[in-house]
């Protein structure tokens, strides 16, 4: 299993602050932040409610879909935002959510980035920016299979001081399905660091992108498992009554939470074996095992 810390366990499986906000007072709004999709594994929405008095912001809420850290991640950045000026707000990083956690798997990073994209998108909407305008989405697009550009990867290599396509692919997840853009992001780390005078040596690229004999990451893994599981298996369960949730994958063993119906019922080993593990084998790897925790 992941190292996560006692914080990360904690905020999963103590969630603050889920759900929405659909109350407001005179003097205040709600806004929105919402990023991601279910297709490509994680989705999260941000709720704001906004003093627009002093421009701080009362009360935060989310709702998402992802693992264990994007529950932790989403959970810790609503309680970091809560009387927070909305200007001070667009500051906070995802460095700052995952030391909050107490620190993030670095395979698990990318939740933290989702809740600071989250954020930005929230607090654009209550400025009136217009997020198409945003110097992210004006760059040349790296990675196809998540719409990840060259800016936006400049930006991440710069606040993270990361070096490798690795690492890359675990904040923002560019790099992680087919791997042909992982020789742009080598490049592009190279371009940050030449062009910021670091010193900070870069790691050899990667090598041979696109390779049949190419293992898969964790993180593509996951994406992976969590593509199929949202389109093929969860519309299965609930049509009778039950439900699935991804918890963890560590090497070839995925922990799943059986929900609703499935998690009360007899049969539910059946249920991992035949519905989950069998089509998680088909799709993804033969050699994976589904275990519920």
């Amino acid at each position: 299993m992941w190292d996560y810390t006692e914080k990360v366990m904690e905020h999963f499986q103590n969630p603050r602050n889920q759900g929405v906000i659909d109350e407001i007072s005179e003097g205040e709004r709600i806004v929105t932040g919402e990023v991601g999709s279910i297709a490509c594994g994680d989705a999260l929405k941000l709720y704001l409610k906004i003093d627009e008095s002093t421009q701080t912001i009362s009360d935060a809420r989310f709702q998402t879909f992802g693992c264990a850290s994007a529950i932790a991640s989403s959970s810790a950045l609503t309680e970091l935002l809560k009387g927070v000026h909305v200007d001070d707000a667009l500051k906070l990083s995802n460095k700052e959510i995952a030391d909050y956690l107490g620190g993030l798997p670095e395979e698990k990073m990318h939740c933290s980035v989702m809740g600071q994209e989250a954020l930005e998108a929230a607090i654009y909407t209550y400025k009136g920016i217009p997020l198409d305008t945003h110097e992210e989405d004006e760059g040349r697009v790296i990675c196809t299979c998540f719409g990840i550009t060259d800016a936006k990867i400049k930006r991440i290599v710069r606040e993270n001081n990361l070096t490798t396509a690795e690492q890359v692919t675990n904040y923002v997840k560019a790099g992680g399905s087919c791997t042909s853009c992982l020789a742009d992001i080598d490049d592009l780390i190279a371009e940050v660091v030449e062009g910021g005078g670091e010193t900070v040596e870069v790691a050899a690229p990667t090598i041979a992108p696109n390779s049949p004999k190419q293992p898969l990451t964790n993180l593509q893994k996951m994406t992976l498992i969590q593509q199929v599981i949202a389109a093929e298996i969860r519309p299965i369960l609930e049509a009778d009554g039950g439900d699935v949730e991804l918890f963890d994958v560590e090497g070839d063993r995925v922990k799943v939470i059986l929900k609703g119906a499935c998690g009360s019922c007899s049969s539910s080993l059946a249920t991992l074996k035949y519905s989950v593990e069998a089509r998680l084998r088909d799709r993804v790897a033969p050699t994976l095992t589904v275990e519920s925790v």
